[in-house]
């Protein structure tokens, strides 16, 4: 998006980009509860997560967010595994 678009909306970043800064997105109460839950159970206690919707619903973001929180504490290491279609 260029600058001008953005200035016209009064726009700090762009709001379709994948970089978007993790300060700029807005957590739902359900994020935020479903991130609790991840923090609190899977992660101290063990155990997996799936994570599924329709395109374009936030699962990528929702990743974000958990591991900007996840690299928060001590003794978690977090790592990120792609697969890209060639």
């Amino acid at each position: 998006m260029n600058k001008k678009l953005l200035a016209l909306y009064g726009l700090k970043w762009d709001p379709f980009s994948p970089e978007l800064p993790i300060e700029a997105l807005f957590i739902t109460p359900k994020v935020k509860n479903f991130l609790w839950r991840l923090e609190q159970n899977q992660v101290r206690e063990g155990g997996f997560a799936l994570i599924t919707g329709d395109p374009g619903t936030g699962k990528s973001v929702v990743l974000r967010l958990l591991a900007e929180r996840l690299e928060q504490l001590r003794e978690v290491t977090v790592g990120v595994l792609t697969h890209r279609e060639t």
